[in-house]
């Protein structure tokens, strides 16, 4: 199962776990035109190999395995699979 980026990105948009992602499936990066209009950084579930890189790496712990995210956050699926549909 992917990973998930949740509600703790929204308006934050770090990057540090961009820098670690060994696939590049975080986006929109900062040379994207679409980063200073997104709310929040996105994982691709088709590409992400659930390493976990990124977990540790974030500082506003907003990264979870789908499989441990919180329920209030559960929309976040959703979410993170429609920036990439």
């Amino acid at each position: 199962m992917p990973h998930i980026i949740a509600e703790p990105c929204v308006s934050t948009k770090d990057t540090a776990c961009i820098a670690v992602c060994p696939v590049d499936c975080i986006h929109p990066t900062p040379d994207e035109d679409d980063f200073e209009g997104a709310q929040q950084l996105f994982i691709d579930p088709d590409t992400c190999i659930d390493c976990g890189l990124c977990v540790d790496e974030c500082p506003v712990k907003a990264i979870f395995p789908e499989e441990d995210l919180p329920e209030e956050w559960a929309a976040f699926v959703e979410k993170n699979a429609q920036y990439y549909a």
